[in-house]
């Protein structure tokens, strides 16, 4: 990790803390410890973001990783929870960190997205829609690629830069959140189709450290190289709106 000064920001405690003990003993990097937050509750976001501007001096790269899987749920303020997390937790997180990511710049932010993203459009009459799980989640997907392409614009020449990445098909622990016979039968996929979290980390990792990502700020990464977007995921207009949208739903317009 070269030596790098790592925070992992998590609303499981005993899940981070396992975490933080094997980063350390596979790193040997002793430099790295849990903070507590939960992006489905704006509170709890708010209060994190105050305390580790309280303590923390400098900010290089911040991962938005959270990522809630295709569940009818709410969040603690109403919102969908595939929205509230993955797109309005993530934006309001980064909005509040925004002046740490500055005073340290260069810096970028990295948000986690989804190929699937491609299989939904945003109705802003209904951003909060929460109907058939799988579209929710799509979504959301959709909105951080269109998260990082504003922020991109906004930062412009400012030192922060952006890059939203899907890692792939990745065998985590999201089915967590489903019945057993369900995770029974996606273990069964999984082994067979997708690939393993360091696998899934490496574009991650390139997009935090490597130079070569450099010009293509607000860009869309897959497999360590730029990928392209569908016509409508590159819509300018459509990530100002949605921007504007979002500051309004987490109250910071």
């Amino acid at each position: 990790m070269r030596g790098a000064r790592v925070i992992i920001a998590c609303r499981d405690e005993e899940k981070a803390r396992k975490a933080v003990r094997e980063i350390k003993a596979r790193s040997h990097n002793m430099n790295v410890l849990y903070m507590e937050v939960d992006l489905a509750n704006m509170k709890s976001i708010r209060e994190f973001s105050k305390t580790f501007l309280q303590k923390e001096k400098r900010l290089d790269i911040l991962i938005n990783n959270a990522g809630m899987p295709s569940v009818l749920d709410w969040t603690d303020d109403d919102f969908s929870m595939c929205f509230g997390v993955n797109h309005l937790g993530h934006f309001l997180l980064t909005n509040l960190l925004l002046p740490r990511l500055r005073e340290s710049s260069p810096s970028r932010v990295i948000n986690l997205t989804c190929s699937s993203y491609k299989y939904q459009k945003l109705d802003f009459q209904d951003l909060n829609y929460n109907l058939f799980p799988f579209f929710t989640y799509c979504r959301s997907k959709l909105a951080n690629i269109y998260f990082t392409q504003e922020l991109a614009h906004m930062m412009e020449g400012k030192g922060v830069t952006a890059y939203a990445v899907h890692p792939g098909y990745v065998q985590s622990n999201w089915t967590c959140h489903f019945s057993v016979l369900f995770r029974i039968l996606v273990q069964v996929v999984m082994f067979m189709f997708f690939v393993s979290c360091e696998a899934g980390a490496q574009t991650v990792v390139y997009c935090a450290v490597s130079d070569e990502v450099l010009p293509h700020n607000g860009g869309y990464f897959t497999d360590c190289r730029p990928a392209h977007l569908r016509a409508f995921a590159r819509d300018s207009g459509v990530a100002k709106k949605l921007w504007e949208a979002s500051e309004r739903l987490v109250k910071l317009a």
